[in-house]
This record gives structure tokens, C-alpha cells and sequence, in this order.
């Protein structure tokens, strides 16, 4: 294991990464897990200090300076483990290289090796607790919670050099940066002044074409695209018939082949009310218009009632239709009247909307 943690360690060294602030403190406070065969009690909590230098240049991204000591006297035992009366306090004090791991924008992971000293209150014990020097590596997670606040936790494996004996540390700490770096201010480039382009010739820069192969010669708006006046999706260099009723379905020549009406009857009903008369007057102009074209009335009913009487109704009513055309000067031999009752419903004819738009006349266009 403290292989697998010491070549992490490694491999993050070729890494490089930078901080905002020179330096880093972070109080901690922790627990000790020992050996058994130190002559100290297992558990003891510990308090800490550490005061990280960040690096911008470097391979690491930090060098810590850290002390921990103990908060109270730990308690040492015989081989048994039984209490001598004796205690001391333990005081380490590392030097740390620290390599970060970014997970999120607030959340990462470090490691980190090191060595330093640890010092013994009373270490005049027959237990090999004396003075010297230690090794230190461990993992840590980083939590930020505010610009300058993060949590820290970390477990440190230490190894003493003279008897090779173990300690684990564990600490949960709270993170300040400070020493704010002044940024540089930023070399800006001279801009290139290029002319704008027009790839497709059409007089509209590409920044604002939003119509990039326009075919040559044709005639575009301000945005580049070419010109549609009646609206009806064919542009008007393909258009043949240019004055299509707005709404109208349309082949692609821009002819109409299909125009809603938009009559809706009452129910049993044939009569075409007043607020109808614009639309048909608009229709009747179009069919004056382009004399080739032809128009099929379609005439259609909702379901009340038997289907019977229902395919009357809609006869009646295509009939009704066709009679305004015809007194509004359309010629009778291009229009041709048919009723399909209850057979072709537009919309539910379970609620009184639906029964109404299924009450309706449509015209479809033949050449």
C-alpha cells in the first residue's frame, strides 16, 4: 500500500497547477492510531497547525509546514497494556510536498509525502518512544465552500526512522487562503483588420447572412435570404402563383392545393354567416387571379346526428359555398361542390370545439 501511495505521489509531481494565493493555514484537529507495541494507549486526539506555501512554478502545488501535538498527556502501558502511571505529550512537526487532484470546480483530491521530527515530553520509558526523526505520506479530500474557505480531511500514514514503528493520523481541518498573487496584465494583440466577406455574392456580409448560398442573381432581404412576399414558404424566383392566401398549403411552384376556408357552421345548419365573407372574398380574388387553377368545395359536418343526414348537411353546405363563389363572379365550370358528412373529422367531436372546427369547408386546388 505505501508503495501504491508513494508512486501516486510521483506521477502527480509531473503534473503542474497554480493558486491564487501565495499561502494556505489550516487549523486541524484529529485523532492518533497506534501500534500496539509503543507502550502508548492506541487512541489519543491530537490538535494541528499547518501553513502551506503554494507553488506556481513547480511540480508540486504546495510545500506544508505542519505541527501536531497532542491534546492531552497519553497515557503509557506495559505489554499488556495496563497503565504505568506515566504519560507524555507528543509534539511532530513535518515538512510536507503537496499534489492536487481537481475532481469539480470545488472539489478535489491531494497526496502527500514528507518527513520531519517528533518530540516526547517524557521519553525516558523502556519502550523505544524516543526523540527522532519520522516519515510521513498520506491522502487527503478538499471541499471548497466560499472563495477563500475549504474543508480539509486527510489520513497520514508516519513511519519512525530509527525502529520502522507506525502511526496512523487522521484530521478534519478548516482551510484560509491568504497572499493574494497580482495577476499580470494581459498582453493584447493588435487586431487584424480584415474585410468583411460575402461567399455567396449576394450583398449581405456572412456575419449577417443567414442565408450563405443564395443561387447568383437572386434578389434577398437584409438578412440574405431570398425574397418570399405572399409568405407561403416558395421564394418568389420559384413562385408561380405569387399571391397565395396566407395559410394556404402550397406545391412546390407555390401554387395552392389545399385553402381552409375557415367556415364553420352552426350546428344543422347550412347559411355561411357574415363574419365568414372576408376570407371567401379573398379566395374568390385569388381564383379571378389565376384563371387556370380550379377548386374542389369540401364540405364537412360533426357527428351529431345520423350519418345520413350528417352527408346532406355537408352536401347542402359545399353547395352554400359554391353559391358565394358563384356570386362573386367565379366562374361555375371550375368549381365543383362535395359533401363528406362525418366522415373526416379534424378534431375530436367529443366537446363543443371539436364539433365546431369539424363544421368546416375547404377548397382544394387543381390546374
Amino acid at each position: 500500500m505505501k508503495k501504491i501511495l508513494l508512486s501516486s505521489v510521483v506521477c502527480a509531481s509531473m503534473m503542474f497547477a497554480a493558486s491564487e494565493y501565495k499561502y494556505e493555514i489550516t487549523p486541524m484537529v484529529g485523532g492518533a492510531y497506534t501500534e500496539g507495541n509503543l507502550g502508548l494507549e492506541r487512541d489519543y486526539i491530537n490538535g494541528g497547525l499547518a501553513l502551506g506555501f503554494n507553488q506556481t512554478e513547480s511540480m508540486i502545488d504546495q510545500v506544508e509546514l505542519a505541527v501536531f501535538r497532542t491534546v492531552e498527556d497519553v497515557d503509557m502501558v506495559d505489554a499488556a497494556g495496563n497503565s504505568i502511571n506515566r504519560d507524555t505529550g507528543i509534539t511532530r512537526v513535518f515538512v510536507n510536498f503537496v499534489k492536487d487532484y481537481p475532481l469539480t470546480s470545488n472539489a478535489s483530491l491531494y497526496a502527500l509525502a514528507g518527513a520531519g521530527v517528533e518530540f516526547f515530553d517524557d521519553a525516558a520509558n523502556n519502550n523505544n518512544n524516543e526523540n527522532g526523526l519520522v516519515g510521513n505520506y498520506g491522502v487527503g479530500a478538499k471541499y471548497k465552500l466560499a472563495e477563500q474557505f475549504a474543508l480539509k480531511f486527510d489520513v497520514r500514514h508516519l513511519i519512525e526512522a530509527d525502529s520502522g514503528d507506525n502511526t496512523l493520523l487522521y484530521n478534519l481541518g478548516f482551510s484560509v487562503p491568504f497572499g493574494k498573487i497580482a495577476k499580470a496584465a494581459p498582453v493584447v494583440a493588435a487586431p487584424v483588420v480584415m474585410a468583411p466577406k460575402d461567399s455567396d455574392n449576394d450583398g449581405v456580409i456572412d456575419a449577417k447572412d443567414n442565408c450563405p448560398n443564395s443561387v447568383a442573381g437572386a434578389i434577398v432581404n437584409a438578412m440574405g435570404c431570398e425574397m418570399d412576399d405572399d409568405k407561403d414558404g416558395v421564394v418568389n424566383r420559384l413562385d408561380q402563383c405569387p399571391s397565395t392566401i396566407a395559410g394556404a398549403k402550397v406545391d412546390n411552384v407555390g401554387c395552392m392545393t389545399l385553402v381552409d376556408l375557415n367556415i364553420n357552421f352552426d350546428t344543422n345548419s347550412a347559411v355561411i354567416k357574415d363574419t365568414y365573407n372576408s376570407r371567401i372574398v379573398n379566395f374568390a380574388n385569388m381564383m379571378k387571379n389565376n384563371t387556370k387553377l380550379k377548386a374542389t368545395i369540401e364540405a364537412h359536418t360533426d357527428s351529431i346526428g345520423s350519418a345520413k343526414y350528417n352527408q346532406k348537411l355537408s352536401n347542402k353546405r359545399a353547395a352554400s359555398t359554391v353559391e358565394v363563389l358563384k356570386s362573386l363572379n367565379v366562374d361555375a365550370s371550375r368549381l365543383t361542390a362535395i359533401g363528406y358528412g362525418e366522415t373526416k373529422p379534424a378534431a375530436s367531436n367529443m366537446n363543443k370545439e371539436g364539433r365546431a372546427e369539424n363544421r368546416r369547408v375547404q377548397a382544394v386546388i387543381t390546374k
